[in-house]
Formats: C-alpha cells, sequence, structure tokens
C-alpha cells in the first residue's frame, strides 16, 4: 500500500456482486458516504473472506483505516486495512427510510447528465446518485454461464498464510441486468447501464432456487415494476476505472413513493 493513512467511519451503501481478482481470489466495489459527507470508494474488498466480526452491511456505519494508493487517480478511491475494519451502527428503513435519507439526500445530483458533465469538467465527481426523470425498462441479457479458465484460475489461485479462501466458490451468473432510463432534461438523449447490486445478484440467485424456471417473473416484479410504480427510486452510479466515461449502476435507493407522488 502507497500513501498517507487515515480512519474515516463510513457508511456503507454500495456494495457490488464480486467478480474474481487477481489478488484476494474475488473482490466487490464497495463505496459509502464518510463522516463529514462524502463519496469513499473502498477497493479491493473481498467480502465473503473477511472475518465475521468485519463483515458489514449495506447502511452500516464502519470504522477502517485507509490508504490513497497511486494506481487510482479517483479523488473517491481508497484501500482499506481489511484488518481494521469496526462495525458501528445500522441504520433502519423505518419511517420510510428516514435516517438513510437524511445522509444521503445532501449529495443527490438532478440527473446522470450533470453527473457526467461535472466529471467531464472536473475529473470528479466519479460516484454519485441521481433520481431517473424515468424507468423505461430492465434488461435482462443472457451472459456466459461459466467462468472462463482465467476467471477460474484467480477463484482457485493459493492464497498466502494470511488470507483466507471462501468456503464454497463464487458462483457465476449466467445474466446480465441493464437499466434503459431518461433524465429530466429535455435534451438526455437516455442511458442504458449495467446494474452490478450485490442485492441484485442475491436475488437472482435466490429466486432461481425458489421458482426455477419462472424466476424472471418474481425478478422482473420488484426490479422493473415495483422500480418504476411503487419506490422513489435513486441510481448509484460509478465509472470505470480503465474506462473513466463508462458509467454503471452500482446500487439502488428505494424508500416508497410518499403517497403525493403517486398521485402526479
Amino acid at each position: 500500500m502507497n500513501g498517507a493513512r487515515s480512519k474515516k467511519k463510513i457508511l456503507v451503501t454500495v456494495r457490488t456482486y464480486p467478480v474474481p481478482a487477481q489478488r484476494g481470489v474475488e473482490v466487490s466495489c464497495t463505496a459509502g458516504i464518510d463522516s463529514e459527507g462524502q463519496w469513499v470508494r473502498l477497493y479491493p474488498v473481498p467480502y465473503r473472506t473477511l472475518d465475521e466480526d468485519r463483515q458489514f452491511v449495506k447502511y452500516q456505519w464502519i470504522e477502517v483505516e485507509v490508504f490513497k494508493t497511486r494506481n487510482d487517480s479517483r479523488p473517491e478511491s481508497y484501500t482499506p486495512n481489511l484488518f481494521s475494519i469496526s462495525l458501528g451502527e445500522k441504520l433502519s428503513t423505518t419511517s420510510n427510510w428516514y435516517d438513510r435519507r437524511e445522509l444521503i439526500n445532501p449529495l443527490v445530483r438532478p440527473s446522470l447528465c450533470v453527473i457526467q458533465k461535472e466529471r467531464d469538467d472536473n475529473q470528479f465527481p466519479t460516484l454519485g446518485i441521481f433520481k431517473p426523470g424515468s424507468i423505461d425498462e430492465l434488461v435482462i441479457e443472457e451472459a456466459a454461464p461459466n467462468w472462463t479458465d482465467e476467471q477460474l484460475a484467480k477463484l482457485n489461485q493459493a492464497l498466502s498464510l494470511f488470507d483466507k479462501k471462501p468456503e464454497t466458490q463464487l458462483e457465476k451468473l449466467p445474466f446480465s441486468f441493464k437499466y434503459k432510463f431518461r433524465c429530466i432534461h429535455p435534451t438526455c438523449r437516455g442511458h442504458f447501464l449495467s446494474c452490478t447490486d450485490w442485492e441484485m445478484g442475491q436475488s437472482y440467485r435466490k429466486w432461481r432456487r425458489e421458482y426455477g424456471a419462472k424466476w424472471e417473473a418474481k425478478f422482473r416484479q420488484k426490479y422493473e415494476k415495483e422500480m418504476i410504480e411503487r419506490f422513489d427510486t435513486h441510481f448509484f452510479v460509478g465509472n470505470i476505472h480503465q474506462y473513466p466515461n463508462a458509467w454503471i449502476v452500482v446500487g439502488i435507493f428505494y424508500p416508497l413513493l410518499e403517497p403525493m407522488k403517486r398521485l402526479l
């Protein structure tokens, strides 16, 4: 690790479905809001290898020692000292996610178009949250059903004595999930972004076991119909380190729509 170390208190708001990694077997992109109200990206986080007393959940405060590394110029990106993680308070969904909204609302931007322009102008931010003007559809596309030989080699690599390997091999998702949506601005040409949210991946795995070939109906009920009609849906987004002009949905924020908003 390079750079000065510091201690941060972070509310975790984003965790993506894991992918095979060169180091650490598998990693998730994890992000949140620090105690000063600023975005923080933590990478790598090999979540399934963490000891149980360090396995945080979304919308839980954690304290962790971090390092600003040289190989990622994005200002929000830090490398965590995984052994320093300590778990704190979990923010509940009571009062329609009130505690969560209090912390997230100051960071909400008008649109993805605005976030992209700010990043193009200032190289910042590379993380953000916004409410789509409209969600047109959830697109489910078939993906490779199995890991490649290169990916399997990463998942099966030998670890040091200080690392713990997951008890089960990471499951490959045979589908990719993407949202088509438009921003509120009339000049928006529309967006088509992949969604790598951990919760979405876990929902697919759970409902495929419970409903078999009928999993898609249950999946679309929540992540398409209800995201459009029932929830006050916001997207957490981040850009890709190697492709800074490419953005993905890394998480979904979805308190219920307030009654008056349903009538609009």
